[in-house]
């Protein structure tokens, strides 16, 4: 068995390592799709009650004890999100002159009218692994790998408008979690995880209008902690309900401050900042209803009101130099699932969701064009042999017009007084497609069982 664990930590922390980065799926940049493929195809429902598979344990570190023997599962997804700010009003600059401030069309300043083009690029790969090991009759270890928040936003036109707030950002998470899991009775289980989680983040932005404008970088990294926390509770046969929760992950994050004229750095100055990300609670409960169709129902509540401003801060002295100002709210996600049995290999499912974003007309930035979004999801899943699974599953996400409001009162012009010179408002049409594909394996043989210890029922 160590030479089996050996080989399924090799794997899911290989997987971890690559390219986590990506537009989105969830509020602001937090990626909810690249989790699951089975999850993915009834649009997260069930999530906390393990109806998505071993996907669950990124939730709910509970539902391990929900598959017996030694499994592994990888997952590979695919997103593509487009957005694209155009502008509603013509931007405009105000600028010294010798009469005092005046008011001109940003071409007159030197400036770019245009809209931003697609800021999602050729979208992202998105990995996630689960391991899951039976070791008694009640007691399971585990390993979870994935990213659970990433963002890749790159305008078309690097010379736009609102260059001034922003050209581009890049975020990336490898969030690697030990898990164990203890079943204390046949109706009762509970789970918690240890999150290891590596987070790195580049934002760039111009230093004025002009398409010449030196480049403005802010870059970080650092590695931090966190914890998961769940329970199922099985009080009838076929229902299942499970709570957990996610911890916050305060992120260090240290790196510098940048200006540079062409690849000539001008200024280089070692900076750091305290980031705060969300917790979250969510609840699940999935319901079998005959031997053909189970349903699933799903609610997250995510705590995005922590994420406010963000100093940045010199290393040397402490001295703040600027800060990242979001302002977010909570966000809601709701979701509902069914899952239907064709035969004894094939089973097909479909799920819709609905989620009430962290990012509202007030505090939107040009790095996202996120607001509430409706997801329609739809998926399958084949037993190839008594020890492999294939899973496979698709969503559409339709995200609301989303608007950008630089008018003088945007958080991130509030904190600079330059970016307060400048006017701009645009909207996008965003909307997001997402695949996915997964693959089960159960390391020992199915007929195998754990040594059995007689288990009391509460009546």
């Amino acid at each position: 068995m160590k030479s089996l664990l050996k080989l399924t930590t090799a794997a899911t922390v290989s997987l971890s390592a690559l390219l986590a980065a990506g537009a989105a799926s969830a509020s602001s940049f937090a990626i909810r799709s690249g989790q699951s493929a089975e999850g993915l195809g009834m649009a997260y429902a069930g999530a906390a009650s393990g109806g998505i598979g071993m996907g669950a344990m990124a939730w709910n570190p509970a539902t391990i004890t929900m598959f017996p023997g030694r499994n592994s599962q990888w997952n590979f997804t695919y997103l593509y999100a487009n957005g694209d700010y155009k502008p509603t009003s013509p931007t405009t600059v105000t600028v010294p002159t010798p009469l005092g401030p005046r008011t001109v069309p940003i071409q007159a300043a030197g400036g770019s009218p245009l809209g931003t083009g697609n800021i999602g690029g050729d979208g992202a790969f998105i990995p996630a692994s689960y391991s899951a090991w039976q070791l008694t009759d009640r007691f399971w270890i585990g390993l979870t790998t994935g990213a659970p928040f990433g963002l890749r936003s790159k305008p078309e036109n690097q010379v736009h408008a609102a260059q001034t707030f922003g050209r581009s950002a890049k975020v990336r998470t490898i969030n690697v979690a030990p898990t164990i899991g203890y079943k204390v009775n046949d109706w009762l289980s509970v789970g918690a995880a240890l999150q290891v989680q590596y987070f790195s983040a580049s934002l760039k932005q111009a230093a004025g209008v002009a398409a010449n404008a030196a480049p403005v970088i802010i870059e970080g990294d650092t590695i931090d902690f966190g914890y998961r926390l769940g329970v199922t509770l099985t009080p009838f046969d076929g229902t299942t309900i499970g709570l957990a929760y996610r911890s916050s992950v305060r992120q260090t994050l240290e790196g510098t401050l940048r200006t540079a004229t062409g690849a000539t750095p001008t200024a280089v100055i070692p900076v750091k900042a305290n980031l705060n990300l969300p917790d979250s609670v969510v609840f699940g409960v999935s319901q079998v209803i005959n031997e053909q169709w189970q349903a699933h129902l799903g609610v997250e509540w995510t705590n995005w009101s922590r994420f406010r401003n963000i100093p940045v801060v010199a290393q040397a002295s402490g001295v703040p130099l600027t800060s990242l100002n979001f302002q977010y709210d909570d966000s809601w996600y709701f979701s509902a699932g069914l899952e239907y049995k064709y035969n004894r290999d094939l089973t097909l499912r479909a799920g819709v969701a609905y989620e009430l974003s962290a990012v509202n007309d007030y505090n939107r930035q040009i790095f996202i064009s996120d607001n509430d979004r409706l997801w329609l999801s739809a998926g399958a899943s084949y037993q190839l042999n008594e020890k492999l699974k294939l899973d496979l599953g698709y969503t559409y996400i339709h995200v609301n017009s989303a608007k950008v409001n630089y008018t003088g009162n945007h958080p991130q012009q509030v904190v600079n007084p330059a970016l307060r010179a400048i006017s701009y408002t645009a909207k996008a049409e965003p909307y997001i497609h997402i695949v996915s594909a997964a693959l089960t394996y159960r390391w020992d043989t199915p007929t195998e069982t754990i040594p059995v210890r007689p288990v009391v029922r509460k009546n």
